[in-house]
């Protein structure tokens, strides 16, 4: 089983989806992994409190790239509310590969969830007003 999940990554690794920028974002978000110098950029456009497109571009290794393409699409058409509760556990299983004894690896997946979480609360607390007042935050 673990072949397959490594036949994932790999795959997402060469051929990324989601990748790229968008011109209209309205998260935009970079961070990084000082441990192994991975970093990734996580640009999403919202509509009625949902994420309507997703990108990212970054560098780095394997599990840090293929990580923020199982991201983006798993992610894409959630609510912020959502995204705000992917947790931890969530972005582990959809790697599929036993990362607990590595805690390097562990950080290079979890990347892509930081820095888009990062950005939906920036985003949340910019726009709370606005979110309340629409419904589009509970």
């Amino acid at each position: 089983m673990d072949d397959m999940y490594r036949e994932v990554i790999l795959e997402h690794y060469k051929h990324p989806h989601n990748a790229g920028t968008l011109a209209a974002a309205d998260i935009s978000h970079e961070d990084s992994n000082p441990l192994c110098g991975d970093r990734i950029r996580i640009d999403v456009q919202v509509a009625d409190g949902a994420v309507a497109d997703i990108r990212f571009q970054g560098r780095g290794c394997a599990i840090s790239q293929a990580a923020a393409s199982l991201l983006t699409d798993e992610i894409k058409g959630k609510t912020l509310d959502e995204v705000r509760a992917f947790s931890k556990d969530d972005m582990l299983d959809l790697i599929g590969i036993p990362l607990d004894k590595n805690p390097v690896r562990i950080k290079c997946a979890l990347l892509a969830l930081k820095t888009l979480k990062s950005g939906v609360y920036e985003y949340i607390g910019a726009h709370a007003n606005d979110l309340e007042d629409s419904g589009d935050l509970e």
